[in-house]
């Protein structure tokens, strides 16, 4: 798996990538480039709604081919749009046990089988299928705690290249609809608006930003939590009669909203119902934070 995570960062590749979620199947060509340590992934749609989604750094963009439209957002803590470790594996050992399982075939070139199991309730099984010589990802799989397929990812073709261009970021690139953000250092959350109480064994806080959400001018307050492999995400945004509150599930990503005093918090990823329950009845609201002005 090291190899992996090294392969996933370092070299160029591209090929063909079906995405099965949420009971759809999507196919895009995926490039991912390096160049002196800088990196971009892109994913281009091969059918409606026709787009482009670009990672440079921190920056993701998503370009539709029939608006021309672009959306941004600021992602500090995404790696990968294929597998996103944010952890070394020695520090997932307390929630996850890996083993090798097999071997097999994914797009006419041999894999090992990497499980990934967890260790209590609160996450999803993965399987990943690695190139044997490259030891790039063809495959990723999320199970169930019944073992049922949540969501799947698998390479039809896949090419190591030399070199990749990169696509030329325009003077947008850097705009998000983040207005304000920061990561989250050694669990000091003391600064923002609300604190998780009582969240699953793993999960830490990693990143806090302020962003416009709902095709609205709002800021909406949100903390992102990850165990080093499984993300969810909190938000806390003003109450409105449209919101549902309670369990929604779509696919393998699951949302748990409730009303706390004037707002609305929910959580949201792709983690079993019992894991965002847990973050969202564990979020307390935070005193505003005053600033003192100083006498002249």
């Amino acid at each position: 798996m090291t190899n992996m995570i090294q392969a996933l960062r370092t070299l160029n590749y591209e090929g063909t990538v079906v995405f099965w979620r949420n009971g759809r199947l999507e196919t895009m060509k995926y490039f991912h480039a390096v160049d002196h340590g800088k990196e971009q992934e892109r994913l281009v749609a091969l059918n409606s709604p026709l787009r482009e989604v670009v990672r440079n750094g921190d920056v993701v963009s998503c370009r539709y081919n029939d608006t021309q439209g672009v959306v941004f957002d600021h992602r500090p803590y995404e790696r990968s749009f294929l597998v996103n470790f944010s952890r070394t594996l020695a520090e997932l050992d307390d929630f996850y046990e890996f083993s090798l399982s097999g071997k097999e075939d994914v797009a006419m070139l041999p894999a090992y089988v990497i499980d990934i199991e967890p260790k209590d309730e609160f996450r999803y099984a993965r399987r990943i299928w690695v190139e044997k010589l490259q030891f790039l990802p063809l495959k990723t799989a999320v199970y169930d705690a019944s073992g049922a397929l949540l969501e799947q990812v698998v390479f039809t073709e896949q090419h190591v290249k030399a070199a990749l261009p990169f696509r030329e970021a325009g003077p947008e690139a850097g705009q998000a609809n983040t207005l304000a953000g920061q990561a989250i250092k050694d669990g000091n959350t003391g600064v923002l608006p609300f604190t998780v109480t009582d969240s699953p064994a793993g999960f830490r806080p990693i990143y806090f930003a302020r962003k416009t959400m709902h095709d609205s001018h709002l800021p909406v307050d949100y903390l992102l939590m990850s165990d080093g492999l499984t993300s969810i995400s909190v938000y806390k945004e003003n109450k409105s009669p449209e919101m549902e509150l309670g369990l929604r599930s779509v696919g393998a990503t699951n949302y748990y909203s409730l009303s706390l005093g004037d707002y609305q918090i929910t959580a949201m990823g792709e983690a079993p119902p019992e894991a965002v329950k847990s973050i969202v009845e564990g979020v307390r609201l935070n005193p505003p934070i005053v600033q003192k002005l100083q006498p002249k």
